[in-house]
C-alpha cells in the first residue's frame, strides 16, 4: 500500500529517535496528524497554545539533546510557534518546526491565513525551506533535521497542506537521521598563543558558560594548573558550579560581587563556551583568550586577542599539556574568600524573617533548593525567578537548570517544564514561576491536567511585573503599568483538578512545598512574596545610585512615599552589603 508524504515523514521521525510531536491540530496540519493517529508510534502532545508547544520542544530538547519535534497549522497556527522558537534557537537546543501552508496554488494571492513563513521564521532558525512539490520534502526534511542537530537550532519545513496527502516518492526518505559527533580543536599554532599568554599572567580567571556541557573535567583541571577562579555565567551554572573548588559564582546582573571582583582583578581572560552579552561586567586592557565551537562568536563582546575555534573539552586537553602549572594562589584565594563572603550574605538572606508578611523570595527558593530531589529538573521564569534560581538553586551533576537566558521570554518555565517532564515522567520537574509568566500562559495548567505530567509549579507571587520595576528604580523612573491584580492561583489550579497550595506566611510554605512534591500528578504553590524585595547587582554603578535617587524622590513626590516605606522596610536587612 503506498504511503503519503505525511506517512513517510513520521517514520523518518522515529527512526531518527523521536517520541513525540507538540502542537495543536488544524486543517492544513490534518494529513500530518492523522499519520500519526495511523502509526500510533508517535505520540501528539496537544497543548492550548502553540507558543507552549514550541518553549516545550525547546524544553524536552535541553534536557534531553535530541531533536524534539513541534508543528503549526497554516497562518496564525504556525506564527504562535515563532517566540518558542526565537528561545530554541538562541539557546542552541535542536528543534524541527513543521509548518503547514496554505494551499500552494494560493501562494501569493492573499489567500484565507496566508503568511511568508519563508520570511517568518529565517531570524529565529539555521534552516528553513518551503517545499513546493512533494518530491522536494525528502531532502528538505533531512537538511532541516541535520541543521538541527549539527548547528544546535532550531530547523523549519513549510509544507502546504495538500502535500502531506499526496504519495510519497518510493526510496527517497532518509533513514536515521543523527548527531554525527566529531573531535573540534585549534591548531597548534593558536594553543602555543593561548599557552603563552596564560604562562605568562600572574592572575587568571576563567570565564565559562554553556558550551563547558561535558568538560566540567577539563575545566576544573586548567582552573587547577592556572590557579584560576571559575566564574560562570548562568547557563554554565549547571555544568560547573559543583564539585569545583575554584568556582566563585556569577558576575552580571544577576551574579555574586565574588563573580565581579574575580574578573576586575585578573591580569588575563580565558573565556570557555560562553557569549556572555554584558561588556560593563568585563575587565578593561587585559589579553582575552576565548574558545568557542562557532568561531563567528568570538570577539563580539569584548576585543579577543587569540581566538580558539573547537569544542571546550577538545580545545581544554590539547592546550593543558602547553600550560606551565602555577604555584602562586594569591589571587584564587583572595577570590575563593571573596566567594565564602558573598555566598554567606546570600544564605543570610534566605532566612524566613519575621512577621505575617508576604515572604522573602530568597527563602522561597532555599527551601525548594533543600527540599527537591537530587536529580530534580528546575526552569525558571525570567525576571526575578531567574535570581532566585540563580542564587540558590544547588548543582551537583546530576540536577538540570533550563530557562530562557538568551532570549528573554516572559513565561517560559511552565512550558519548558512540561517538554521536560514528558521526556521522563518519572523525574522530578519542579518550574520557578513568576506570577506575571504563569498568568501569560496560565492556560498550560490545563496541558499539565490532560497530559497527566506530574510538574510541580511554584508561583513567585508578588502582585508585580518587580523585575521591570527593579529596571525602573534603577532608570529613576516612577513604576508604572507594572501592578498586577492576580487571582489565587492554588484556587485556580484545583478548579482546574490539580493540587493546589497557598502559603501567605514563612510558617507554612515547608509543609505545602513537602505535600506538593509528595503529590502524584501536577501541582501549584502560590507563594505570596514581598513585592519590594531588592535584588542588587554585584556592581551598582554611579548612574543606578542616581537613578535610583531620582526614583525614590519622584515617588514621594508623586504622593506614593507608602512605597519608600515599605521598600526600605523589607530590604533593611541587606544593609550589611558587602
Amino acid at each position: 500500500m503506498a504511503r503519503t508524504v505525511a506517512q513517510a515523514m513520521v517514520a523518518t521521525l522515529k527512526a531518527s529517535g523521536v517520541k513525540r510531536v507538540w502542537g495543536i491540530p488544524g486543517d492544513s496540519l490534518n494529513g500530518f496528524t492523522d499519520a500519526l493517529r495511523r502509526d500510533g508510534g508517535l505520540s501528539w502532545e496537544h497543548v492550548r497554545h502553540e507558543e507552549a508547544a514550541a518553549f516545550a520542544a525547546a524544553g524536552e530538547a535541553a534536557l534531553t539533546g535530541q531533536l524534539s519535534v513541534c508543528a503549526g497549522s497554516c497562518g496564525p497556527g504556525n506564527l504562535h510557534l515563532v517566540n518558542g522558537l526565537y528561545d530554541a534557537n538562541r539557546s542552541g537546543v535542536p528543534v524541527l518546526a513543521i509548518a503547514a501552508h496554505i494551499p500552494a496554488d494560493e501562494i501569493g494571492s492573499g489567500y484565507f491565513q496566508e503568511t511568508h513563513p519563508q520570511q517568518l521564521f529565517a531570524e529565529c532558525s539555521v534552516y528553513c525551506e518551503l517545499a513546493s512539490i512533494p518530491e522536494q520534502v525528502p531532502r528538505l526534511l533531512e537538511a532541516a533535521m541535520r541543521a538541527a542537530l549539527q548547528r544546535g537550532g532550531v530547523g523549519v519545513v513549510i509544507i502546504p497542506g495538500e502535500i502531506f496527502l499526496t504519495e510519497a516518492t518510493a526510496g527517497a526518505w532518509p533513514g536515521a537521521v543523527r548527531r554525527a559527533d566529531s573531535v573540534i580543536r585549534p591548531d597548534d599554532a593558536s594553543l602555543a598563543a593561548a599557552a603563552d599568554i596564560l604562562n605568562r599572567a600572574e592572575r587568571v580567571t576563567i570565564l565559562a558558560g554553556a558550551g563547558c556541557a561535558g568538560a566540567h573535567e577539563q575545566v576544573v583541571a586548567i582552573a587547577g594548573a592556572l590557579r584560576a577562579p571559575v566564574v560562570h555565567a548562568l547557563r554554565g551554572m549547571e555544568h560547573l558550579a559543583y564539585d569545583n573548588p575554584y568556582d566563585v559564582g556569577m558576575t552580571g546582573l544577576i551574579g555574586y560581587s565574588s563573580g565581579y571582583r574575580a574578573m576586575e582583578h585578573c591580569d588575563a581572560l580565558l573565556m570557555l563556551g560562553t557569549d556572555f552579552p554584558y561588556r560593563l561586567f568585563y575587565p578593561d586592557d587585559v589579553p582575552v583568550i576565548q574558545v568557542d565551537v562557532r568561531g563567528e562568536r568570538i570577539g563580539r563582546r569584548v576585543p579577543v586577542r587569540v581566538p580558539l575555534v573547537g569544542a571546550v573539552k577538545d580545545t581544554v586537553d590539547a592546550l593543558l599539556p602547553m600550560v606551565d602549572a602555577k604555584a602562586d594562589t594569591a589571587h584564587l584565594d583572595r577570590m575563593t574568600a571573596h566567594y565564602r563572603r558573598a555566598r554567606a550574605r546570600l544564605d543570610r538572606l534566605a532566612e524566613p524573617g519575621r512577621g505575617a508578611g508576604p515572604l522573602h523570595p530568597q527563602h522561597v527558593a532555599a527551601a525548594i533548593d533543600r527540599l527537591a530531589a537530587d536529580d530534580a529538573v528546575f526552569t525558571a521564569d525570567v525576571g526575578t525567578p531567574s535570581i532566585w534560581a540563580a542564587r540558590y538553586l544547588h548543582m551537583n551533576g546530576r540536577r538540570r537548570l533550563i530557562g530562557s537566558f538568551t532570549h528573554g521570554s516572559m513565561a517560559n518555565a511552565l512550558p519548558h517544564a512540561i517538554g521536560a517532564q514528558a521526556a521522563d515522567r518519572d523525574r522530578q520537574v519542579i518550574a520557578l514561576s513568576g506570577d506575571g509568566g504563569l498568568a501569560m500562559l496560565l492556560g498550560e495548567l490545563l496541558t499539565l491536567r490532560q497530559q497527566r505530567l506530574p510538574v510541580k509549579v511554584v508561583v513567585f507571587d508578588n502582585n508585580a511585573l518587580s523585575f521591570v520595576e527593579l529596571e525602573m528604580k534603577a532608570a529613576g523612573i516612577v513604576t508604572y503599568a507594572t501592578e498586577l491584580v492576580n487571582p489565587d492561583f492554588a484556587a485556580i489550579a484545583t478548579a482546574a483538578g490539580l493540587f493546589g497550595r497557598r502559603v501567605e506566611r514563612a510558617e507554612q510554605l515547608e509543609g505545602a512545598l513537602r505535600e506538593a512534591l509528595a503529590h502524584d500528578g501536577p501541582a501549584v504553590v502560590d507563594a505570596r512574596t514581598a513585592r519590594h524585595e531588592l535584588s542588587l547587582p554585584p556592581k551598582i554603578t554611579r548612574e543606578q545610585i542616581k537613578g535610583f535617587t531620582l526614583y525614590a524622590t519622584r515617588t514621594i513626590l508623586s504622593g506614593n512615599a507608602d512605597e519608600i516605606v515599605e521598600l526600605a522596610h523589607t530590604n533593611l536587612r541587606q544593609l550589611d552589603r558587602e
